[in-house]
């Protein structure tokens, strides 16, 4: 039997489902306000406590609601917000359980793809998605077998809200830790996502991968041209993101296929300078070509990987590097691109003799020693004649170690 206050709070809960069934919108908005003020941070406990026991009436009534009106955004952060206070109460599952048996994900992630709602609307979808996730393994499965992340990629290059975009980065690479059966899928779509022409897609795709990398314990190459083609980025984050990445995949099977994509966008090919539009910005004429930009970002990318590793600088070399660096000193079409490949030769002429002394026959003493004296700014004080000896150069230098010690 009830006591008499068991029955009074019963009767309320009655009144206030009673209430929700025949309202229209404006006094279920009322009502979920109210719900939100009252209750958000509650355990389980209390909110089975608030709701006489039977707070799965509500939580059944809320999501019914939301998936009938999903489509319109009726009332929809609110719902979602509503949802997070069952979804987010500790202590037990029982929540969850019964959304998630109601379509719950499904309606979630259909909701990432509507493109008339907002995207604060949908960084509350995708807060519900990371709660879920955080619950375990099992439950990261069921958002992956979900098609979720397809949806939770989509969202992160479509949205133009940066708070939509780092929730969803940030639930792509909760995805990848502890579910081995979908982390290839997690980790194949954070690949595709390097083609979105969001700048800042782009760089929180790229940190998201290097977290990533490491789990997976391979590497797989159709990652290689998608990166190289990010560092033609007028982004500066976007390029220190791709140079970053790369550090990091030189420790993987795609180590030499990198490295030749890097030396070989130190010669743009005509064809490459065809294939790719000039950026145009309307307060400028004519802004630098994106294989230019590229180029100078291929030089700096050499250089600091060659400072970090012998053994990179030795792979660099057998693959022709100071052939590609001289041509690229030579170009007058971006100065950026000469500083760069400037600062990378001078690392292997002072770690080299061997490269040194055929750096010194290919340049002429003259313009060598300018660049021994200051190679950050040779290009500032190089004529025509001296930039037509560095294009036309045909030094080959394939690195073996007893060439240090012997004569050319």
């Amino acid at each position: 039997m009830f006591s008499s206050k068991e029955k009074a709070a019963i009767g309320q809960v009655m009144c206030f489902l009673r209430e929700w069934d025949q309202g229209n919108k404006a006094v279920r908005a009322r009502m979920l306000s109210d719900f939100l003020t009252k209750n958000t941070g509650k355990t389980f406990h209390e909110l089975e406590l608030e709701f006489a026991q039977v707070a799965s009436l509500f939580l059944a009534r809320l999501t019914a609601w939301m998936r009938l009106t999903y489509m319109f955004g009726t009332c929809l952060n609110l719902q979602l917000r509503a949802l997070g206070v069952f979804l987010s109460a500790s202590s037990t599952h029982h929540y969850l359980m019964e959304f998630l048996g109601m379509g719950g994900v499904l309606t979630l992630l259909e909701t990432l793809g509507q493109e008339n709602l907002k995207d604060e609307d949908k960084t509350e979808a995708l807060r519900l998605l990371q709660i879920i996730a955080d619950a375990g393994p099992k439950y990261k499965e069921l958002i992956c077998e979900s098609y979720g992340v397809k949806a939770i990629a989509e969202c992160l290059a479509k949205s133009q809200a940066e708070g939509t975009q780092e929730t969803a980065a940030t639930l792509l690479e909760s995805l990848a830790h502890g579910n081995s059966k979908y982390q290839n899928q997690v980790y194949k779509g954070l690949i595709a996502l390097m083609t979105c022409t969001s700048p800042r897609a782009q760089k929180l795709v790229l940190q998201t991968l290097r977290i990533v990398q490491p789990i997976l314990k391979t590497a797989l190459h159709n990652i290689v041209d998608p990166l190289l083609c990010l560092l033609r980025s007028l982004h500066l984050e976007v390029q220190y993101e791709a140079t970053e990445l790369i550090k990091e995949l030189m420790r993987y099977e795609v180590k030499s296929t990198l490295l030749r994509g890097l030396v070989a966008l130190l010669k743009p090919s005509q064809e490459g300078l065809s294939k790719h539009k000039i950026q145009e910005d309307p307060g400028m004429e004519k802004m630098l070509h994106p294989v230019f930009l590229q180029q100078a970002a291929a030089a700096r990318t050499i250089r600091i990987l060659t400072q970090s590793s012998e053994e990179i600088s030795k792979d660099l070399l057998s693959l022709g590097v100071i052939h590609h660096l001289m041509y690229a000193m030579g170009n007058q079409e971006h100065p950026d691109a000469q500083r760069q490949a400037s600062l990378a030769l001078e690392h292997f002429v002072r770690m080299y003799p061997v490269v040194e002394e055929r750096v010194r026959r290919a340049m002429g003493t003259t313009l060598f020693q300018s660049f021994m004296n200051n190679a950050e700014c040779l290009h500032l004080n190089m004529d025509e004649i001296q930039a037509y000896v560095l294009l036309s150069n045909n030094t080959s230098v394939t690195y073996v170690l007893e060439e240090q010690y012997s004569d050319p």
